[in-house]
């Protein structure tokens, strides 16, 4: 070891010893005292008088400074360095110490065998020594020196005292990067030393020994080079410390001032460290440049986040509407595309099902945010995307400001929501994360919402739609009232709705009186009518969870309450016709009084084309115009025989029972012109052009059939955007089937548009026939009329059309088997057969059209034949009479 060295400070022990490290190598360290001198020691049970003013004279003067140390002597047992030294501007250890009274010459020194140089070189330290005691300096002064040390923070009263305070504060050593032993000057004669949690950040532990096992614990990645950061900056310099709060584990946290800045920032910055969550509503705004130097490295992907997926830039802003409200922190949005998404709110948590103190609070706090966002304009920042788990799909989680308010933010201040304790390398949060935590303990301090304790009792609803005698007894209430405020609960159909009165506590099934909605599919493999989709998306968008008011009018036949439904003061059955999605129908919008609004509307939607009017033909409805007065037999009885009889083909029966057939005459002569056209038009190779665009539901194309390969017109029914597979309807001949998208082709030319000739298959019943429901029986009817009719030319009388339905009831005639149609009477029919053969019954609830005179007659005759068929167990009879159930 040589006797002379450079050596840089690390730490100053006490007044006459150092720790010294090697400039060009810090690792090296040695314990070096001053040689023949002694001063009081810093001492844990307790420090000897002056021990502290002493070794501060010291670090204050070798702090940060190279020196020139000579080595005087060593003792070997302990193997420590005595000496001098001096720095560079010729001051001398210990010369200065002895001088201003903070070391004292040592009474052994000089007793050894020393040289000449010693003794002469004590003598000096002895006559130093001796002015300071005349000048009373330092350890000379007198009487006093005694400084209180408190090693821990006592009770709580005494952290309450200094809580928020910020006092001067010694760093004495470095455990980790955010944890350090400070001695906090509390007054001249009273300290605290204590360890200290860096308060807003957490760095990786260094290696340690677990006191319980004695083995010896890793350091976590980078652990060590955090500790060496501070060191190198902040080990025994002295800093101001505010005392924000204690751990668990009582130690003090402490925000580190210092005048180049914040240790934390830096650490943050640089990649050493991350943000302590537990810690923000201790530092409330002074965690948001902690956030901002964390984001720094993250987008940097320094050491702790080098696999950090944080981007830099702005996130971006979408204007969206909440179409649904699913819970307190789940909504669905609607994009300015049309898509609808779930996406959950940044950071918060709405009341728990599982949790027996949150889950009272769940409704409130659903409505709360009903009133806040259903059907508004908000703005949207995507912060993250939360994985899918078990039985959840991903979606994205984000912030929501609606007029510039903080919906997350409202939701946890008012104590609706709690805020998600995020994992430490957890980035999809919101970016005002520690103003939540902070809003979150003012509501519980505040005991509001779900931190009160106390529920308020959950809202219970009676249903008034159960049964019709319930209905009845609400009723007269309802139409006493006029336009009663409710909530729209869940949409059944397109103008049909669950809409929950609080005012009254029922909840009923509303009908939209004057409109017929087609009707939605119930279920995915459902096929619904055309437009029902349709008409229920838009009753969804428009009504679902939104205020509305209810005017009623009647019930029907089930529980149903009937009548008028204001969105925004607006009639929505007004609405739907409007959009195409509904027709009038025209004797109970006349019973209600809004015919002409809603005849207007529907006029509108077919000038304009709209939905189930996009194919309409003005010359239809002069066609209708002229069979009114057969319309308006829908309500009343007839006592006239028939006298529309036409010449039919029955192209196919459907799954419910209903014939499709082909009027014989100029139609069929026109159609027959056509189909030759059609056939040459799709050989040629030039025409073989797939679809533009994907069909959809209600649009008119070319479809090969399956059957003969040929090619014919249809209608999309129903549209399976996944598989590509439309299901059409032969539009000429009324059967369906299945197709993939490639068998479609455009059905845009003039010449074969339905414009031109319209479709030839009518939609038709049988009259004075109602079809068994089970199954078997069900299948066996149609197999009859099917064998009856089939490749055969039959006379049909058109004895009821209702053209809101687009319906015809007809009877059948086989003339071939039975003669001139004139000849025979009603019960000559093939629907005569049907009945007498136990394949279908005498309804045993008539149409008003089937309760005329004529009727009566046609009636009686029918109801011998089914008397007959039961008698002799034929077809659904077989087991007895079945009506008697």
């Amino acid at each position: 070891m040589a006797k002379n060295f450079v050596a840089a400070v690390k730490v100053t022990q006490s007044g006459d010893t150092l720790i010294l490290k090697n400039p060009n190598n810090p690792a090296l360290e040695r314990t070096f005292s001053l040689a023949f001198v002694t001063a009081p020691h810093l001492r844990k049970e307790g420090d000897e008088p002056y021990a502290f003013p002493s070794r501060e004279y010291l670090r204050e003067m070798v702090q940060g400074k190279q020196m020139k140390c000579t080595i005087t002597y060593n003792i070997p047992t302990s193997g420590r360095d005595y000496g001098t030294i001096e720095f560079h501007d010729g001051t001398k250890l210990p010369d200065e110490l002895v001088k201003a009274g903070w070391v004292k010459v040592r009474e052994d020194a000089g007793r050894k065998e020393e040289s000449e140089d010693v003794l002469e070189y004590l003598d000096t330290l002895r006559s130093l020594e001796e002015q300071a005691k005349s000048a009373g300096k330092g350890l000379w002064a007198g009487t006093g020196g005694i400084i209180e040390v408190q090693n821990d923070l006592g009770t709580p009263d005494f952290f309450q005292q200094w809580k928020g305070k910020t006092v001067d504060a010694i760093v004495e050593r470095v455990f980790s990067g955010d944890r350090w032993l400070c001695r906090l000057l509390l007054s001249d004669n009273k300290h605290l030393q204590v360890m200290t949690l860096v308060a807003g950040i957490r760095t990786p532990t260094t290696e340690r020994t677990n006191q319980l096992t004695g083995t010896n614990q890793a350091a976590e990645e980078y652990g060590a080079e955090a500790r060496d950061y501070v060191e190198t900056r902040l080990l025994q310099r002295n800093v101001k410390v505010q005392m924000v709060g204690v751990s668990p584990h009582g130690q003090l946290i402490g925000h580190i001032l210092h005048p180049r800045g914040s240790i934390a920032e830096f650490l943050l910055a640089d990649g050493l460290a991350r943000c302590n969550d537990n810690h923000s509503t201790m530092l409330g705004e002074k965690m948001a440049p902690l956030r901002a130097a964390e984001k720094k490295a993250q987008i940097g992907k320094l050491r702790l986040h080098k696999n950090s997926t944080v981007k830099d830039g702005e996130a971006s802003v979408s204007d969206m509407i909440v179409t649904k409200i699913i819970g307190s922190d789940l909504i669905v949005v609607r994009t300015k595309a049309g898509e609808e998404k779930q996406i959950s709110l940044s950071s918060v948590r709405g009341p728990r099902a599982k949790e027996a103190s949150e889950a009272p609070f769940r409704d409130e706090a659903k409505e709360f945010l009903r009133k806040k966002l259903i059907g508004k304009h908000v703005k949207v920042v995507i912060d993250g995307t939360k994985p899918a788990t078990e039985g959840f799909e991903a979606r994205d989680v984000a912030t929501v400001t609606e007029k510039g308010k903080n919906i997350n933010l409202q939701l946890v201040q008012e104590g609706w929501c709690s805020v998600i304790r995020h994992r430490k390398d957890d980035t999809d949060r919101a970016p005002n994360y520690d103003e939540l935590l902070v809003a979150q303990e003012t509501a519980q301090a505040e005991k509001k919402g779900i931190w009160s304790g106390k529920p308020n009792k959950a809202k219970t609803y009676t249903d008034a739609s159960e049964s019709v005698q319930r209905a009845k007894i609400q009723l007269s209430t309802l139409q006493r009232q006029k336009k009663v405020p409710g909530i729209i609960d869940f949409v059944k159909s397109g103008s049909r709705f669950t809409v929950l009165i609080p005012r009254e506590g029922v909840k009923l099934t509303m009908v939209l009186g004057g409109i017929r909605a087609p009707r939605a599919p119930r279920l995915p493999q459902d096929k619904g009518e055309p437009f029902g989709q349709d008409a229920l998306d838009l009753a969804n968008r428009r009504c679902n969870q939104r205020d509305v008011e209810i005017d009623v009018h009647d019930i029907d036949k089930v529980g149903g309450f009937i009548g008028e439904l204001y969105i925004n003061r607006e009639s929505f059955a007004k609405v739907l016709v409007e959009e195409g999605l509904a027709s009038v129908h025209q004797y109970s919008a006349e019973k209600a009084g809004n015919s002409a609004e809603l005849n207007a509307a529907e006029k509108r939607a077919k000038e304009g084309r709209k939905g189930m009017w996009h194919d309409w033909d003005p010359s239809q409805d002069e066609e209708e115009a002229v069979a009114a007065p057969e319309a308006a037999a829908e309500t009343t009885a007839t006592d006239k025989k028939p006298t529309d009889y036409r010449e039919v083909v029955v192209t196919n029966i459907d799954d419910n029972g209903r014939l499709k057939v082909q009027e014989i005459g100029k139609g069929t002569s026109a159609l027959e012109i056509m189909m030759n056209e059609f056939k040459k038009f799709h050989l040629d190779s030039k025409n073989n052009k797939p679809l533009v665009n994907p069909p959809k539901a209600g649009d008119f194309v070319a479809a090969k059939f399956t059957d003969d390969g040929q090619w014919y017109r249809a209608k999309i029914r129903s549209n399976d955007r996944t598989a590509k597979i439309a299901e059409v309807v032969y539009i000429d001949y009324g059967n369906s089937e299945k197709l993939p998208w490639s068998q479609l082709r455009a059905l845009d030319q003039p010449q074969f548009a339905p414009q031109k000739l319209k479709g030839q298959a009518m939609d038709t019943m049988l009259s004075f026939i109602q079809l068994p429901t089970a199954p078997e029986y069900f299948r066996d009817a149609v197999n009859f009329i099917y064998e009856a009719t089939a490749d055969k030319q039959l006379v049909a009388s058109f004895d009821f059309v209702d053209t809101k339905e687009g319906l015809s009831y007809i009877t059948l005639f086989d003339t071939q088997a039975s003669g001139s149609v004139s000849g025979n009477t009603f019960t000559d029919s093939i629907n005569k057969e049907v009945i007498a053969n136990g394949f279908a019954l005498v309804p045993t609830k008539l149409k008003a059209w089937e309760r005329g005179a004529v009727s009566a007659d046609v009636l009686k005759k029918l109801n011998q034949v089914q008397s007959k068929a039961k008698a002799e167990r034929l077809g659904m009879w077989e087991y007895g009479d079945i009506t008697e159930d």
